[in-house]
């Protein structure tokens, strides 16, 4: 059966964050790449002169992966569930930022990060579905 990371091209080579750049947790991961992107695009934005973009797409980016990450402490279910939502409506402020940026000529944009984008808040969808089937257990 292949693997739910086989769809998804990781960077090969020694891990810039130390071992645990990679945890085997689809999502983190995922997420946590999606941040290392979103940094060098936002990078590109503010070189390019693009501040306020730049700071935007670097916050709402760079905010899915912490929340998910915070989400793995949580302290309960509800809190699971709430913490996913937050990084879900952070990918959604997101998404308006990078179709900006694909759309208007005057700005930069990077191939694939709206896909990217898009296969991270289906994985938040489907752990946040999960999740609240759940609560009853």
């Amino acid at each position: 059966m292949e693997s739910s990371y086989d769809t998804w091209e990781f960077q090969e080579g020694p891990a810039p964050y130390g071992g645990d750049r990679y945890t085997g947790n689809l999502i983190v991961d995922k997420s946590f790449e999606f941040a290392l992107r979103v940094v060098r695009f936002s990078k590109g934005l503010r070189d390019e002169g693009w501040y306020d973009a730049s700071r935007q797409v670097f916050k709402s980016g760079t905010s899915i992966g912490a929340n998910v990450h915070e989400a793995q402490e949580a302290e309960s279910r509800e809190d699971f569930i709430h913490k996913l939502k937050v990084s879900a409506k952070e990918a959604s402020e997101t998404r308006f930022w990078l179709k900006l940026c694909k759309y208007a000529d005057e700005l930069p944009y990077e191939e694939g990060l709206l896909e990217d984008l898009q296969s991270i808040r289906n994985i938040l969808s489907s752990i946040i579905i999960k999740a609240r089937s759940n609560k009853g257990q």
